[in-house]
This record gives structure tokens, sequence and C-alpha cells, in this order.
């Protein structure tokens, strides 16, 4: 991270040299672009290799890393995101749920800089047809739902959303048995056309034996999102993102966009990654063990060579409200993926289900 851009750094980088305006990011690209003269200049992106950092140095760490710069995290009370505003807003909307943000100067925390980001892929307009598609395909939503939900998407926000990436290798001691199945013959008797006849069959049986055993495996790129801004189920959704596209982190790209900071710190991030490693090593005790079928005992783990990543990877989201209640949308800005939450329309489905029965009305009188 010291290759990160300073603030005053920032601010200069971010002046156009024409006319003197802001410059923003322009998804899909790797420029800045000036939305007054049209004027846009390159980011100077030195291509380098994508990397994890050792995970106990980064939590010893943590805190020196931090930053109290002219971005500061703000809290909203309505939902809980916690987003990164620039220190000159005094009073936004929140992207997840509408409601108020209202910026005072004690607002500010510190917040760590990431390791890398993914950079905006898919502009607003694209991302707005992309919803435009998935939402034609809601037969089940209320008829009035599209007028409101369509004028949510037309201002979508841009925001990063923050995520935890874990690597490391597994050494695994275990105990079971190991089941292999043997075959008998068995004579039985059965009556045939009022006879009784004998015959015999195969019979299946099983011989457990104890065993035990070690079995190594190695995990890369166990993601973690660390925001609870949006439903757990919306987050695994809006995966896979693009990894190939992550860049060093540069806070040109934030540029006229959001960015949360973690909310989930890396400590349960690094929880939560080592369920993702369970199955994977129930399967290799599985096939350590052999036979034909296997009973696991005890399993002890020891997660060796550590190492974590902090990225930011982008979406569009914005909210409705329909009924009193707020729904979600979701745009992945790296693939198009839209993830939503929408009313279903009761009249709908009770006309569904009425059709349904005169279906099979129809189709009983008919049989008869």
């Amino acid at each position: 991270m010291n290759n990160t851009i300073l603030p005053s750094t920032l601010n200069l980088s971010l002046k156009c040299d024409g006319c003197g305006a802001l410059l923003y990011f322009t998804p899909g690209t790797r420029n800045l672009e000036c939305d007054h003269c049209g004027d846009s200049i390159e980011i100077d992106q030195t291509e380098t290799l994508i990397k994890s950092v050792d995970y106990d140095r980064f939590i010893s760490r943590i805190n020196q890393n931090k930053k109290n710069d002219d971005l500061k995290v703000v809290n909203c009370s309505n939902c809980g995101s916690q987003v990164i505003l620039s220190s000159f807003t005094t009073s936004d909307k929140c992207s997840f749920c509408t409601g108020p943000l209202v910026l005072s100067p004690q607002d500010g925390q510190q917040y760590l800089p990431p390791h890398y980001i993914l950079p905006f892929e898919i502009n607003r307009e694209q991302a707005i047809d992309y919803f435009q598609k998935w939402f034609k395909r809601l037969w089940w939503a209320p008829n009035d739902l599209a007028k409101k939900a369509n004028c949510s998407s037309s201002v979508l926000q841009g925001i990063y959303l923050p995520h935890w990436t874990y690597d490391t290798d597994t050494v695994t001691d275990y105990n079971g048995k190991r089941g292999d199945y043997y075959y008998t013959t068995e004579n039985y008797t059965v009556t045939v056309n009022g006879k009784e006849e004998n015959r015999t069959r195969e019979v299946r049986h099983t011989r457990w034996s104890s065993v035990s055993g070690r079995v190594k495996c190695s995990f890369r790129d166990l993601i973690v999102p660390a925001s609870n801004s949006l439903p757990d189920q919306t987050l695994d959704e809006l995966a896979p993102w693009n990894f190939t596209l992550l860049v060093k982190f540069d806070e040109r790209y934030m540029s006229g966009f959001r960015s949360e900071t973690y909310q989930i710190d890396p400590q349960q991030g690094l929880s939560r990654a080592v369920e993702q490693t369970k199955d994977e090593i129930k399967s290799e005790i599985e096939n350590d063990i052999g036979g034909d079928e296997q009973e696991i005992g005890s399993i002890e783990t020891d997660y060796l060579n550590k190492a974590i990543k902090y990225i930011m990877l982008p979406v569009w989201a914005s909210a409705y409200s329909y009924n009193k209640k707020i729904y979600q949308f979701t745009v992945n800005a790296s693939t198009g993926e839209v993830i939503g939450e929408r009313p279903l329309s009761a009249i709908k489905i009770i006309l569904f289900v009425l059709m349904v029965l005169v279906l099979i009305a129809v189709g009983v009188s008919y049989c008869q």
C-alpha cells in the first residue's frame, strides 16, 4: 500500500488541466474524464502481480495502516451500512435503504485502504438496461411495480463493496472407520403357482475396520463479503467476479463512486473462510479412507501459511419502497448479473391457482 495516492496528490490528480473541473473515473476504461469539457487522462497503473499478504502480520499492523484523510466513514442509522464519503459532503441518501445520511464533523472515522480494487466495467446506462431486462421476467410482480422500480433504477448508485480473500494450507489428522462390502450366498424359498421353490441370492454385508490418517489441502482466494448492507444470499449470488481485472488499489478509481468500509473484521472473515474449507477437507478424508463406505470420527485441522487480501468489488445498487417496505436490487458492475428483491402479486398468484384448478377439472371431466 506504499503506492496509494495521498489526499494532496489525489486532489491534484482529480483536477482537469483544461478547465479545472473535477475528473471522474469512466467505467470500462482506465481513464478519468471531465464531465465539463470532455478531457480525459489515463490512470497510470503499472502491472503488478496480485498476491496476498501474511495474515498475522496484517492483523498486527491493521491500526497502523488506517488513514484519516479527506474521506470519512459514515454510518446509516436506518440499516447500519457504513459508507466512505468525501469530507466535503454534508448530506446524502443511503443507497441500500434510501434513508437520509446526515453528516457532522464527528462522524469521521479512520479507514483502511484496500490492497486491490476491481474497477467498474459496466456504466450506469448499461446497468439500467440489465435491470430492465431482469425486471421484464418478473411475471409474479404487481403490475404497478414497474413505475416505482424503473424510477429507482434511474438513480442507481455505484458502490464498491469490501471483501476479504484468504489463502491457507491445512493439515488434518483424523480417525474413523472404513467399510468394505462383501457378499454371501443365501438360500430362500418362494411359492410359485402354489408350489415352493428353493432359490439363492447374493446378500451384501459391510466389514468395518478402524482407520486413522493425515490429509493436506491448499486453499486459495476463499472470498468472504465484509459488508452487512446486503443480504448474504445477494452477496453470494452476485458472484462470480472477474478477478483477472483486479488492479492495485488507487483512490482515483473511486472518483464518482461510493465505497463501503468493512463491517465484518478480518478475524470474523477468517472464521467464515474456515467454514468454506470443511466440505473439501471431509471429501479428502473420505478419499484417503477409501473402501465402499466411510465414517469419520474426530477431525483436528491446523491452518497454516494464512494469507489475506482486502479488495473492493463494484456494484450498482438502488432501493425502492412498495407498500411501506424497502426492496433492494443490485447489479454486478463487472459481469452484469442482477440480483433483486421484489414483492409478489397476490392477485396473480390467486388467478394462477384458479387457472390450474380449472384445467384439472376440465381434464378430469374429459377423462370421464
